[in-house]
């Protein structure tokens, strides 16, 4: 093999191009051939160097985190001993390691904990920002560089210490010299710990993969010349399988050797020398699918739909729908049982699409960043949503057998309402039953959607929250619900009670704001994370959505053509808002210029027209709110089952939205070679300066 090089590119050239002539279409092929190579080479090399660069950071980062551990694991024994003084500024708050700004009585030349450590440290070439020895070489001379620790602000404590301290030098327009962002002590160090453990589990992956590319290549140019020594008649394979076994991508051996040597830091330093457990972390296993949960979901769907039509016939029976029967049902059990169904549906989509992008090889569980060994499957989540209907309409059925016999409604309604509670109850159930990290990781992103913009938003956190505008219908009627039970409606059944009430009104547009004001305060959040104005731009379209949620919500209350008006212009500029925003940003569409008509240059799915048929789609569901100000309806029955209908219709637009959005990110994600997370590293060089 012949090496070209230019400049700082090896270009791979086969001594087989030159027995053939230009005319030869071979040549073309090893020529054609020599450019993969190359490509091969170029893209391995590449990466192999980013992956070591980063192991020396992490083994550098590592050093400074064992440093910190020894020195403050030493200073503790002697302070246990006595051997040294205690410091009398010394707090449970800031016990073992914080250092807080005392005045020197008495002439003492003891310094701070802190400042001791960081001495110690910077003996060994390490130097912080405002500690006592930096603040004393500032003086003589500054150092080059110094170290500071960096904790990112992804808990509310840490977002508000952080603006806080943003806010101090915007004041003073000077940096705090000490402050609680200099403290070291034994929360910073074991966070920097999880951080530098994530960041070696994250390279190990990435060295993997790498591994990976080489092996699936190296196949690749095996196939491919046997394929030619077949069409062809000759025997030209074993010659330039040799020259690509002498090319980088096979003959380096430096990802293995930092492979072995990841595992073996990561099994001394975060396994206590425990191989077993350290695998567990870097190789972890994923779920083997069992045909008992495909069984079950059959099971389930049968009983389901014997169920519901034993429930259609005994509701013709018995007739729950006459006039006279009609709205009590309406009033207290409907809006229980739709709050089931709604999330049944939810439910049942959100499983389409996990099969859908499980078939279309999207990489769902590194975008939304779940555990591979515990991510839900589509299999189960089909499993989750025909349990979950068997039980709602089992109940309903129970709940109409009660009444038609007799029994006191006062105790029949109680039944979707004690459904509810068992629904709860096994949401928050502490036992490892019924897929407790889903549940677990469920409640974790509902509590940072609550607590918006506190904590550190991520992809998977304001995924849910626009599942939640879709679901507004949901949340009225648990606070129907609510208001029913709490209320003790259901004893003297007086269903006018809560809906006549001034708070139940008020929390109406409460509970009609909150999923877009959760929204909108995830992209201030993102936008004071990146400084991205995109991330404002898309706090207008939730912004704009309030607005034109108030307006109908008093047009329901107060009919008059100054609120049609108010309606009709803030949900016209809502809607063309959002849609702009659905197919341009979050699907990549309508560009101009792309190899696809209107579309984006690359699809996922082959078929191009379903990609039209999907836009045609999600703008007629977006105006699915000129029902509300045209009111089609002629009854109670009849208005019940068409907001019912929109609100239904709401969910499948989510749904089917949800794939083209995670296909958008995905292939951004594979044309920027985004395959491992990136983790920051909590010890950072800066100008000593600050």
């Amino acid at each position: 093999m012949e090496d070209g090089s230019d400049e700082e590119q090896v270009l791979y050239q086969t001594e087989l191009v030159q027995l053939f002539s230009e005319e030869d279409e071979v040549r073309v092929f090893f020529e054609m051939l020599d450019e993969e190579l190359n490509k091969v080479n170029q893209f391995y090399k590449t990466k192999e160097s980013e992956f070591l660069e980063r192991g020396e950071i992490l083994n550098k980062q590592l050093q400074i985190l064992l440093d910190l551990k020894k020195i403050l694991s030493d200073r503790r024994r002697k302070l246990n001993a006595g051997i040294l003084p205690r410091s009398s500024s010394s707090s449970p708050r800031n016990s073992d390691f914080s250092e807080s700004p005392t005045e020197m009585n008495d002439g003492s030349t003891d310094i701070s904990q802190t400042d001791e450590v960081i001495a110690a440290l910077e003996k060994n070439g390490v130097n912080f920002i405002n500690s006592a020895a930096s603040r004393a070489k500032t003086k003589k001379g500054k150092p080059k560089m110094a170290m500071r620790i960096d904790i990112p602000a992804t808990t509310p404590t840490r977002t508000i210490s952080a603006v806080t301290s943003m806010l101090w030098e915007d004041l003073v327009n000077n940096p705090k010299k000490e402050g609680p962002g200099d403290f070291i002590n034994r929360k910073k160090i074991q966070c920097a710990e999880k951080m530098i453990r994530s960041a070696f589990v994250e390279l190990y992956r990435g060295l993997g993969l790498l591994k990976t590319y080489s092996s699936l290549n190296m196949v690749a140019f095996t196939k491919i010349l046997k394929k030619f020594d077949k069409v062809s008649n000759q025997q030209a394979s074993a010659s330039y399988l040799k020259a690509v076994k002498r090319s980088h991508f096979i003959s380096s051996d430096k990802v293995v050797r930092l492979m072995d040597e990841v595992e073996s830091i990561f099994t001394k330093h975060f396994a206590n020398n425990d191989r077993k457990k350290a695998m567990k972390f870097l190789r972890p296993q994923q779920q083997k699918d069992t045909h008992m949960v495909t069984f079950f979901v059959g099971l389930f769907t049968g009983c389901f739909v014997s169920l519901f039509s034993i429930y259609i016939i005994l509701a013709h029976l018995s007739g729950i729908f006459s006039p006279s029967t009609e709205t009590a049902f309406m009033e207290t059990v409907y809006p229980v049982f739709s709050v089931f169904a709604l999330l049944s549906l939810h439910l049942f989509l959100y499983g389409c699409n996990l099969f859908m992008w499980k078939n279309t090889r999207i990489n769902y569980n590194f975008i939304f960043e779940f555990a591979p060994s515990t991510a839900l499957k589509y299999r189960d989540a089909f499993l989750i949503c025909t349990t979950f209907m068997t039980s709602v309409v089992g109940a309903m059925v129970i709940h109409l057998l009660l009444r038609a016999g007799g029994f006191s409604p006062t105790h029949v309604d109680t039944i979707p309402g004690i459904l509810l509670l068992i629904f709860i109850a096994l949401l928050v159930c502490p036992f490892d039953i019924f897929y407790r990290p889903t549940r677990y990781c469920f409640l974790r992103i509902i509590r940072n959607i609550i607590c918006s913009p506190f904590y550190k938003v991520l992809m998977v956190d304001f995924f849910m929250a626009d599942q939640l505008t879709s679901q507004i219908p949901l949340l009225r009627h648990l606070e129907s619900t609510a208001c029913y039970f709490l209320a003790g409606n259901f004893r003297t059944h007086e269903y006018a009670t809560c809906k006549n009430g001034k708070l139940y009104r008020q929390l109406a547009y409460v509970i009609s704001f909150l999923p877009y004001y959760w929204r909108a305060m995830q992209c201030a959040r993102r936008w004071f994370d990146e400084y991205d104005l995109n991330h404002l731009a898309n706090m207008g379209k939730y912004v704009s959505a309030m607005v034109a949620a108030g307006a109908r919500l008093t047009y329901a209350t107060q009919s008059n053509h100054l609120w049609f008006s108010v309606v009709l212009v803030t949900s016209v500029v809502a809607t063309v808002y959002q849609l702009y925003w659905d197919f341009v940003k979050d699907w990549g569409l309508l560009n101009p210029n792309s190899r696809n008509p209107w579309l984006r240059d690359d699809l996922i799915l082959k078929n191009k027209s379903i990609y039209y048929l999907s836009i045609a789609l999600n703008a007629v569901l977006r105006v699915a709110w000129i029902e509300s100000i045209m009111r089609f309806r002629i009854n109670p029955v009849q208005t019940h089952l068409v907001d019912f209908f929109l609100a239904s219709l709401e969910v499948i637009r989510r749904g089917h939205w949800n794939f083209y959005r995670l296909e958008n990110e995905h292939l951004n994600n594979v044309g920027k070679y985004r395959a491992v997370k990136t983790v920051p590293l909590p010890f950072h060089e800066t100008d000593s300066d600050g």
